[in-house]
């Protein structure tokens, strides 16, 4: 992790040198920097983020014999590499949009521990899958309200509300079985085939937080956005491919309700009139606080239990240059 965390810096200075210089000539030609624009356009990197996804529940109230957590699914190391499309319309003086997408382009890392217990937490199965999948991609929008203007222009203060959609898809291929009781199983071979397909979706139809910006200097200002929302709603898929005594679309599904939240610090520097260069740092998290698992079997119906955990978090350097009109 200190390896990829010394690249993205690595990248990001090179980046900003490589776009700072043909513009630096520029500096000191354009006079209405502070003139606010109407409309302003962004494409943002978010630089090989790390993530995280993880789920238990407890279906001893089902079965006896099973343990409390009964399974820990935990995605993990799921390095992935996005690109946000943002845009922000200044509706007055003080009323304004936003909003953004972002897609992954580049996902072909990780792996999935999945983890069973028995009655007194036996571990009785440990295995290990390589993750790729369609990975991750978001869609966010807000209202803001300029509230604090600053003395001699010096920064502003806005508040937001708004929503959020977050989705996340992981497929798992091949199972090590690291651990394997074999009074439970038949067989301990390992597998490489599919394992299992897991489709997460966060819905957030309430954001509130807000965002300070303070100019250092007249072409550099520091930026903090923070968002929080006290009832997002998690809906979950899996589909075990090679469980025989599954339905297959899906094979559990479970639901939630917790709390989410996104911080991005940020570093704003001014290249000309029209152009400017963030770059900084953001970490998006959601974790239920309340939620049911199902499990489907095939030809028998379902059964429910309660979900004891579902975390999902993704972090990781960002990039962006930024167009006003």
């Amino acid at each position: 992790m200190g390896v990829r965390q010394g690249q993205t810096l690595v990248c990001s200075a090179i980046t900003l040198l490589l776009l700072c210089a043909p513009v630096a000539s520029s500096w000191g030609q354009d006079p209405n920097l502070d003139v606010r624009p109407r409309v302003e356009l962004s494409l943002k990197s978010w630089l090989f983020t790390a993530g995280e996804t993880q789920w238990s529940h407890d279906a001893s109230g089902l079965d006896p014999a099973l343990g409390d957590p009964t399974s820990t699914l935990k995605y993990k190391d799921n390095d992935t590499h996005l690109v946000g499309l943002g845009a922000k319309v200044h509706l007055n003086r003080r009323l304004f949009l936003d909003g953004e997408f972002g897609f992954s382009v580049d996902f072909d890392r990780g792996s999935l521990i999945d983890d069973d217990y028995l009655a007194g937490q036996r571990l009785f199965s440990r295995t290990s899958s390589d993750i790729t999948g369609k990975g991750t991609w978001y869609i966010n929008g807000h209202v803001g309200f300029r509230a604090v203007d600053f003395r001699n222009g010096r920064g502003h203060l806005d508040v937001l509300g708004g929503l959020q959609y977050w989705r996340t898809t992981y497929e798992a291929t091949g199972i090590d079985r690291l651990v394997c009781d074999t009074s439970v199983f038949l067989t301990c071979d390992p597998s490489i085939f599919p394992a299992i397909k897991n489709t997460t979706h966060w819905m957030t139809p309430l954001q509130i937080g807000g965002q300070l910006e303070y100019r250092i200097v007249r072409r550099v200002s520091a930026n903090i956005k923070m968002l929080f929302s006290p009832a997002s709603v998690v809906y979950n898929e899996d589909i075990h491919f090679q469980r025989g005594d599954l339905e297959q679309d899906p094979s559990f599904s479970m639901w939630g309700v917790g709390l989410s939240a996104t911080l991005e610090p940020t570093i704003k520097i001014i290249l000309t009139r029209h152009l400017a260069l963030v770059g900084g740092y953001r970490v998006m998290w959601s974790r239920s606080y309340y939620g049911r698992w199902e499990v489907h079997g095939l030809g028998t119906g379902s059964e429910t239990a309660p979900l004891t955990e579902f975390q999902t978090i993704r972090h990781g350097a960002t990039v962006a240059l930024t167009a006003s009109f």
